[in-house]
């Protein structure tokens, strides 16, 4: 089997704490002979966690399918090219969205726009040296996708979003929060691709997620396993719900399949 496993609010909470018996458990099957991934709507760039990566991962899928790593070497790379960022850039800002441009070593924003802000502040703390500025770097990024504050009227935001809507599908946190993904792309995307690169069906695959942006992997997937306790009602998507990430969700799941 091939496990595939989102981050923030699966692996870990909010604070990057992560669960002893998930380590435990992701250890035992990839003991059992199973395959393990992390696959995540955050670039590369900012999946750098020590602890995190130590776990041991056969693999990383990041920036929602746009690129995928396989036994520490890079198997696939979809940069959104300079003419395509450029109009983007313009286009959001024209109406009132304060982007972030995730790429797989940087990722670039302006810190006057999310000084104050919980996530931009942790963004900017978790990023450190990676941290790039939009304008002191204008036309040289590297980047697989985009997410930006919205904090705009409705009408305002949806008529930015048909503007770019040949470049992008949006996924939508909040009235406040979107992510900009380039179109084809998203974690099931990437599962399928894995699958391709490891001659495997896509049948004998897990997911394990916990919110709207996990939609597509669990869908994809042979068994989508939604989290417990979460803020988005997964029921609609997954094929089984666990408990909670505090109460050892991933173990549970993994015991109830004989996956350990």
């Amino acid at each position: 089997m091939v496990l595939f496993f989102d981050i923030d609010g699966t692996l870990w909470n909010y604070k990057n704490e992560i669960n002893e018996k998930t380590i435990e458990a992701i250890r035992t099957a990839r003991a059992n002979g199973h395959k393990c991934f992390i696959n995540t709507g955050r670039a590369r760039a900012f999946v750098t966690n020590e602890k995190l990566l130590s776990i041991g991962f056969d693999g990383i899928v990041s920036a929602c399918g746009t690129m995928i790593e396989y036994n520490g070497e890079v198997v696939y790379n979809r940069l959104i090219p300079t003419e395509d960022a450029i109009r983007s850039i313009e286009t959001v800002r024209e109406y009132g969205f304060k982007p972030i441009l995730e790429g797989p070593n940087h990722l670039y924003l302006e810190l006057e726009d999310f000084q104050g802000d919980m996530y931009g502040d942790k963004v900017i703390k978790e990023m450190g040296d990676k941290l790039r500025g939009i304008d002191e770097c204008w036309g040289k990024w590297e980047i697989q996708k985009m997410s930006c504050a919205t904090e705009v009227p409705i009408e305002k935001r949806d008529e930015c979003f048909d503007k770019l809507s040949d470049l992008y599908e949006y996924m939508i946190h909040s009235d406040k929060v979107v992510e900009m993904v380039p179109r084809g792309f998203n974690k099931g995307v990437g599962i399928k691709e894995v699958c391709d690169l490891l001659g495997e069906d896509i049948k004998n695959t897990f997911a394990f997620g916990d919110s709207i942006n996990d939609k597509e992997m669990l869908l994809a997937a042979g068994v989508g396993v939604g989290m417990g306790d979460t803020y988005h009602d997964l029921s609609e998507f997954a094929d089984y719900i666990t408990t909670s990430l505090e109460n050892d969700g991933i173990w549970n799941a993994m015991k109830h399949f004989e996956l350990i």
